[in-house]
């Protein structure tokens, strides 16, 4: 018999997962209740994509939202009720399954239940943030998955890090070997005589900008025609450029990799704001983008599992899993921080979205070579706060691909969850990517840079087998020797001598290795 969901006053039921501790920052009541904000409230399938999954099958965004699509009765429910509360409509999408709407802060606490109040942490940066749960009417139950954006602190982090010289400034050139990435294109064996024609890859980015200038001259400097940029507004965040050492390092970086490996693709960049919902709706916007269709999407932006609400984990991951089911690959970088993933709590943890397991997860190497020759490669691990990703989901069970690969349980936990990463490539920024960000030439590495990559890689793939790859890692585990195996060096934090070793097969720092063919 199954155990009744506890009800609050008022018929309100709890929104699952939503659950928020309070903000590690001080309280200011500087928030005033006349203020507007605008929400994202995610509404249920109309029925299960499970059976479409379990047969292979592909199937159009059109088709996807007329049949798993939010139904138009949902929507109108959803509607009605944020009417009631006096929140005015922006955006319905039943593809994305939806609804967007706008209204003042105490409107908006009544609606849900909840109390919003502004915080400062400890580095000045002031967000609006909630404790507690999210509820809604008992008659919504079930049909409201997740509310997003009543909170809207800075939320995910890039995972890039820029070479420096021994004195701590910024390099055009590693103290080791740096790389174009048609040059990594090259040592890798990507398909060669493809170029990705007729694909688009999507880059979520949640800060930062770039300009076409800087990708001009990048690009006349690699020798390659500059490939079509296009920038798309999400949540009101634009192409906003300003200085090398600001997120547009990870712009950039994302952009030039992605476009030196696959320059006949187009490239459709999506700029959200940094926050929890503006990451989801930048996410679900490029996956349902029925104009630009991109068929890989690459993101370098995460933050550790124990940062996310169950609400998050769940709606971002049934996100990816309709990405699937429309043939796109998702590809996200594991974290720059080694096993702890810069959480520093004395346990492992790994990244999300790279934790999903409908996500390429895509962990770090460090890649010496001579001349054309690759001589070595090994685990990204320079020091404490530079070291690839990796690890075992505390949330997320192990998918039916990994049974076969020896996924540890959890080092704090034991559960016996998703491992990450399931690829790897070039990431340490001893060995990294030249880039050009700003007017300044410099060589950054992170498994930021290994995403694009891996974009790129599926682009030429699709160009070459005629059809989209979309979700591969069932495919890559079942097929030997689709990577390259990477067998030594670790992820092991150095202060709690926690973490994972490489070796012979899958490991939780390099995945199933470098991948070679698809």
């Amino acid at each position: 018999m199954k155990k009744a969901k506890e009800k609050t006053a008022g018929a309100y039921v709890k929104v699952p997962g939503s659950t928020k501790a309070n903000p590690a920052a001080v309280a200011i009541d500087t928030l005033n209740p006349s203020d507007t904000a605008s929400i994202t409230i995610r509404v249920r399938r109309q029925k299960s994509i499970d059976k479409a999954l379990e047969k292979g099958q592909r199937i159009s965004r059109e088709e996807y939202a007329a049949q798993y699509g939010a139904s138009d009765e949902d929507i109108a429910k959803v509607e009605a009720f944020a009417t009631d509360h006096h929140l005015s409509i922006v955006e319905s999408d039943k593809g994305r399954r939806s609804v967007v709407v706008k209204g003042r802060i105490s409107d908006l606490e009544k609606a849900f239940q909840v109390h919003l109040t502004h915080f400062k942490d400890d580095k000045g940066v002031v967000f609006r943030g909630r404790s507690g749960d999210v509820c809604v009417p008992a008659e919504m139950d079930g049909i409201i998955e997740g509310v997003f954006g009543l909170d809207d602190r800075p939320h995910a982090q890039p995972h890039f890090q820029v070479a420096r010289e021994g004195n701590g400034m910024f390099s055009a050139h590693a103290n080791g070997t740096s790389f174009t990435p048609n040059q990594l294109s090259s040592l890798y064996n990507f398909p060669k005589n493809v170029t990705g024609k007729k694909q688009c890859i999507g880059i979520i980015e949640l800060g930062g900008g770039f300009r076409n200038p800087d990708l001009s001259t990048y690009f006349s400097g690699l020798g390659i025609a500059m490939p079509s940029v296009k920038a798309v507004s999400v949540d009101g965040a634009t192409n906003s450029p300003t200085t090398a050492n600001s997120a547009d390092g990870e712009v950039m970086l994302d952009i030039e990799v992605a476009g030196a490996v696959a320059p006949g693709a187009s490239i459709v960049v999506y700029f959200a704001p940094n926050t929890d919902q503006g990451f989801l709706d930048a996410i679900t916007m490029a996956i349902h983008d029925t104009r630009n269709k991109p068929s890989v999407i690459s993101i370098s932006w995460g933050a550790a599992e124990i940062d996310w609400t169950g609400q998050s984990l769940t709606s971002y991951n049934e996100a990816f899993k309709a990405a699937s089911l429309l043939g796109v690959t998702i590809c996200a970088a594991a974290g720059d921080s080694g096993s702890d993933d810069n959480v520093g709590d004395g346990k492992v943890h790994v990244d999300f979205p790279s934790s999903s397991p409908y996500v390429v997860g895509c962990g770090g190497t460090k890649l010496m070579v001579k001349g054309t020759k690759i001589t070595s490669e090994t685990v990204w691990h320079e020091s404490a706060d530079s070291a690839t990703g990796g690890g075992v989901s505390d949330f997320f069970q192990l998918p039916d691909y990994q049974k076969k690969a020896k996924v540890p349980l959890s080092i704090d936990t034991k559960f016996k969850g998703r491992g990450v990463p399931d690829v790897a490539g070039n990431a340490d920024p001893q060995t990294g990517y030249k880039v050009r960000v700003d007017g300044q030439n410099l060589v950054i590495g992170g498994t930021s840079a290994v995403a694009p990559l891996m974009a790129g890689l599926i682009a030429l793939v699709n160009e070459k087998n005629g059809k989209p790859a979309g979700f591969i890692n069932p495919k890559i585990y079942a097929t030997a020797g689709s990577c390259r195996d990477i067998t030594k060096g670790d992820n092991i934090t150095t202060t709690t001598k926690k973490g994972y070793k490489a070796g012979k097969g899958w490991d939780a720092c390099s995945g199933l290795g470098v991948l070679s063919k698809l």
